[in-house]
């Protein structure tokens, strides 16, 4: 059984391949953690709890509240604020019962005075090591609402360790997933966004370990969000070697209400252990969302062209022809036809919100178009940003008050752009009206969502609990997503919002991939991709090859290392197809045609990072392999091999591009390929297979 419950101690274990996680109720039937860690028998987390309890009647309890409240002798960071219609303030504990169902454990608690009902949600899984929990709160009684002033979906608390680190990732647009590993300082660490989105500037993510884990050893700790919206997570450490954190969604400022008979559900928070290192934490990661996270994970992520970079704003249904002509020679398997194509959108200053051709670019629709692409051989994707509008368009000037405003307050513009309330029901069913026409009617295989706009004057005129918005919006962009799903199996959506401005585990659940940048200059990629692989499975990243010099950076490399890097994740190629030299083509298409016979190892295989700039991938049933390495700078650096990880030492693998074949105790021990010119943007992929 994966939950044990043992009714004379009240106490829950929980138990996963690989780990244990154990709590119980105190005297005064608070939720307390015990462990989390390795795994342990009943008999052995009954007496961890017994030593747990004795050290809290000497107020050196490491442990702490499953869900960190108000009231008593609590200072610490809390997970639940609430207040009363009489101004009171926190919770007194009751247990009222306990479910377990199907590896789910539901325990529900209710205030001792007031009419709050606390459900405390936890699932495990026989095949993946991660823990998910989350929150419901009912409004029980018939008197005044009650006011949410922060709900978490879960407090963690960690062992005691003589030191600890935290890592996470931090960014801005065209610089997202920039890793960082650092001592986590005593007092209380706040990792947010507040733009309504998950965000650039971070991700709802982190580890936790005691200072000394490597990529191969040593234990580690961490959790991530499942929520697309605004978040906050609060990492905190005492001097008495306690630490830990809380998270869940919304930020400061917000308050929420639960009037007579009211719920309110948080997103999951799931946490992951492993006693193996950050390497193992992220294979963990990647297991656990390819099987239970993302809603079609053996499906075959196309390689697609996006013409974006090629002809932004200036382009015609001719030039398209002309493009998805070219990228039809080269491999591409689905032609994306991205902004502009709708409305009076010549520029960014008009048009958004209007969702229906150009009739000056396609004067006969879409159609023409898209026939020609098929008949080419590839699937047809459009481009979409359904939560926004620029105020020159004809659904502004019908519709002002759709938008995020506040009576007396200006509407901020950003990109020319204002934020559509989803909250609202009638937009959000006029959002999925004209999607679900557009992909039914034009047949589209792939939809990109993009989100290109952080909230602002995010109120709700007339709404008595304005503050759900923050909430509404994000649930109401699921369900549209989960419905065009639904009435169009076969339709592969990639998530978008300026970038990597919406990667998480909610988005995750309903799109096939997300765009983790708009910076596809290749070197700028590798720190990247790095950064998005901690937590995030290879075949979720969207990656183009793009032009030389790049349109961002102006750098310029070589069309081999534009292409590794982007054989790291989901391959696409963006660019301008007619500046290519004929040899570059020639090369593309070689590079495409290499990336899907390894697409399969990539996408599926474990990964293991061998630097960071050096990936390995190892099929499910270790007969393939695949190494990328990456060489952004030569200054300084003398190529040496990589040794390999993974493998059976007994095994021979046969190069596919050589033919040579390697003892796999030579690659786990003096590794493979020191082919690196000695040259800024070089790189090498290596394709092994397994010989019987």
């Amino acid at each position: 059984m994966s939950i044990l419950f043992d009714a004379r101690d009240r106490l829950w274990l929980l138990r996963t391949p690989a780990t244990s996680y154990v709590l119980c109720l105190d005297e005064d039937d608070a939720p307390r953690h015990v462990h989390w860690g390795p795994r342990l028998t009943l008999d052995q987390a009954k007496r961890l709890a017994e030593l747990r309890a004795a050290l809290a009647d000497t107020e050196a309890d490491p442990g702490g509240e499953e869900l960190s409240v108000e009231g008593g002798l609590r200072y610490g960071v809390p997970s639940l604020i609430v207040r009363y219609g009489d101004a009171t303030r926190g919770v007194e504990w009751r247990f009222l019962r306990q479910r377990i169902e199907d590896g789910h454990l539901e325990i529900v608690f209710t205030d001792r005075r007031y009419p709050l009902e606390i459900a405390l949600h936890y699932r495990v899984r026989e095949d993946s090591d991660a823990i998910e929990r989350h929150v419901v709160l009912r409004h029980t009684g018939q008197g005044p609402s009650i006011e949410i002033l922060r709900l978490d979906s879960a407090a963690w608390t960690l062992p005691p360790r003589p030191g600890y680190r935290l890592s996470h990732v931090v960014g801005e647009w065209g610089k997202e997933f920039q890793l960082q590993r650092g001592a986590l300082a005593c007092g209380e660490t706040t990792l947010t966004s507040r733009a309504g989105i998950t965000g650039h500037a971070g991700n709802p993510w982190l580890m936790v370990d005691a200072g000394e884990a490597t990529e191969e050893h040593g234990e580690v700790w961490s959790a991530a969000l499942a929520w697309s919206g605004s978040w906050r997570i609060t990492a905190f450490r005492d001097l008495k070697g306690r630490a830990g954190w809380s998270g869940g969604f919304g930020h400061e400022g917000l308050t929420w209400r639960l009037a007579s008979g009211d719920v309110l559900e948080t997103p999951a928070f799931a946490g992951l252990y492993s006693a193996d290192g950050f390497g193992a934490i992220s294979r963990g990661w990647h297991d656990h969302i390819r099987k239970h996270v993302l809603p079609a994970p053996d499906r075959v992520r196309p390689v697609v062209y996006n013409a974006w970079e090629a002809t932004e704003f200036d382009y015609d249904e001719a030039l398209q022809l002309d493009l998805a002509a070219r990228a039809s020679r080269i491999g591409i398997e689905t032609f994306v036809l991205d902004d502009a194509w709708f409305g009076t959108r010549t520029h960014d200053a008009a048009g958004l919100g209007d969702w229906w051709p150009n009739p000056d670019r396609f004067p006969k629709g879409l159609g023409p178009l898209i026939d020609e692409v098929r008949r080419l051989g590839m699937d047809f994707g459009i481009w979409v940003e359904p939560e926004a509008v620029n105020p020159d368009s004809d659904l502004y000037r019908r519709n002002p008050d759709w938008v995020l405003h506040t009576p007396g307050r200006r509407r901020t513009e950003s990109r020319n752009q204002l934020v559509l309330n989803l909250a609202r029901p009638d937009v959000a069913e006029w959002t999925h009206a004209w999607l679900d026409a557009l992909v039914g009617e034009n047949e589209i295989s792939f939809l990109k969502w993009d989100m290109n706009r952080s909230f602002s004057e995010a109120g709700w005129p007339g709404h008595d609990d304005p503050d759900r918005l923050w909430i509404d919006h994000v649930r109401n962009v699921y369900a549209i997503i989960d419905r065009l799903r639904a009435d169009h199996p076969g339709l592969f959506i990639e998530g978008c919002a300026g970038g990597g401005g919406r990667v998480d585990l909610g988005m995750l659940a309903r799109v096939d991939q997300v765009w983790a940048s708009d910076n596809t200059d290749a070197a700028e990629r590798v720190a990247i991709q790095h950064g998005y692989g901690q937590i995030y499975p290879a075949c979720t990243m969207g990656a183009w090859a793009t032009d030389s010099p790049n349109s961002m950076t102006a750098r310029t490399h070589w069309v081999r290392y534009r292409f590794h890097v982007s054989m790291a994740g989901a391959l696409g190629v963006g660019g301008d197809l007619r500046a290519w030299s004929e040899d570059d083509l020639a090369w593309a298409a070689a590079f495409v045609e290499q990336y899907k016979r390894a697409r399969p190892v990539v996408h599926g295989g474990a990964q293991y990072r061998l630097g960071p700039e050096a990936t390995q991938y190892v099929s499910a049933d270790g007969r393939e392999v695949v190494v990328l390495t990456y060489q952004p700078s030569a200054l300084g650096r003398t190529p040496i091999p990589l040794r390999l990880t993974g493998l059976d030492p007994a095994a021979r693998y046969r190069d596919q591009a050589t033919g040579d074949v390697h003892h796999g105790a030579v690659l786990l021990t003096h590794g493979v390929g020191a082919g690196l010119m000695p040259f800024d943007g070089t790189s090498e992929f290596v394709h092994l297979t397994r010989v019987d």
